[in-house]
């Protein structure tokens, strides 16, 4: 028998390679498409085209910002503008003279002997600044009192409540105070402070006082628990939605991982809530530095704030002074405002 023995070349490869046969269909089944090794595919034909009609069928940016930039114009440019070219006015008679003046910048800062060492007014601050401090004073007060009674409510929503239509349903259940009106809520303290009030009839009930207490109304002590009531709603919401966001699965890996509750809090919640507490803060801060209405209801008019120096000036028609008032203000919340920023950067935190 014979037996053909066939020339190994010496290009060709190892034996344990073995080079199947192809056609040229297999070669072409073999190709992968471009998509799969990292290519992008050729767009169908006209997608382009499609693609330019739909951007240029929306609506020009002018038109979309339009209505906002009104707005702003109307209700806040206009207006502050308005605010800053009363003040170098005079006034005479309840009306307003366009004759330019610094009189009433004068009268805000300047107190009569105050560079004078034998005054007993030497190196004393204007009562306007004073009232200004004082109104800084209050509400840095309530923000705290805020803050400290506002956290555990939003905590409790946020981390205790598993459901979360029970989550919205007592957040909804905080938010009822602001269902009535500001005045109401300010006026309804009045049969709760009063000697005859509620909190003294309990005091009675309960013997611990013999006779009605006085220090709860037209105090600074009922003063600041109406403004705590009424303003504390403004910091649980933002600190809710900020806890609401924290992902359960960050604590409980901590919590395997060993670390105490107070840990957890101090390296997760407290900075991850971060952002929802300033927010809070800077909503309780604007509306309390223009306060007036609850220091005349609760506090009975003992105590100034910068809003009740601009309402008694507006009252007198002194638009000029209210308004010299008025600029101050803001210029105190814009700087509250960049405080609070600068020590929580909102930016980067959420």
């Amino acid at each position: 028998m014979a037996v053909s023995v066939s020339t190994v070349d010496s290009t060709s490869k190892p034996p344990g390679d073995v080079e199947l046969p192809t056609t040229p269909d297999d070669a072409e089944r073999r190709v992968p498409p471009p998509a799969l090794v990292g290519g992008t595919p050729a767009a169908p034909a006209g997608f382009a085209a499609v693609k330019a009609d739909n951007r240029e069928g929306g609506f020009p940016t002018l038109w979309l910002i339009a209505p906002a930039t009104l707005w702003l114009l109307v209700f806040l440019v206009l207006p502050l503008l308005g605010i800053i070219v009363f003040s170098f006015w005079d006034t005479e008679g309840g009306k307003l003279i366009a004759d330019p003046t610094l009189e009433h910048y004068r009268d805000y800062f300047y107190t009569e002997g105050f560079f004078d060492s034998e005054s007993r007014n030497f190196l004393t601050l204007s009562v306007f600044i004073r009232t200004l401090g004082s109104t800084f004073y209050f509400t840095a007060l309530v923000m705290v009192l805020c803050l400290i009674v506002g956290y555990p409510i939003a905590y409790f929503l946020a981390m205790q409540v598993g459901s979360f239509k029970w989550q919205m349903a007592l957040f909804l259940l905080c938010m009822v105070p602001f269902w009535t009106s500001y005045l109401i809520r300010a006026v309804a303290w009045l049969p709760m402070l009063g000697r005859r009030g509620l909190l003294n009839e309990l005091l009675l009930l309960t013997g611990v006082v013999d006779k009605p207490v006085s220090f709860l109304l037209y105090s600074e002590f009922g003063y600041v628990m109406a403004l705590v009531q009424i303003y504390v709603v403004l910091g649980v919401g933002p600190i809710f939605f900020s806890l609401a966001k924290i992902d359960k699965a960050i604590i409980e890996a901590a919590r395997d991982m060993g670390a105490t509750p107070f840990q957890i809090f101090r390296e997760i919640i407290g900075p991850l809530s971060l952002p929802g507490v300033a927010i809070g803060m800077i909503f309780i801060f604007v509306m309390l530095m223009g306060e007036f209405a609850t220091a005349v209801v609760v506090y009975g008019g003992k105590a100034s704030t910068t809003g009740t120096v601009i309402l008694n000036y507006y009252a007198i028609a002194n638009y000029p002074f209210a308004a010299v008032n008025a600029l101050m203000l803001m210029l105190a919340m814009m700087i509250g405002v960049v405080i609070i920023l600068r020590v929580v950067d909102i930016r980067k935190e959420l």
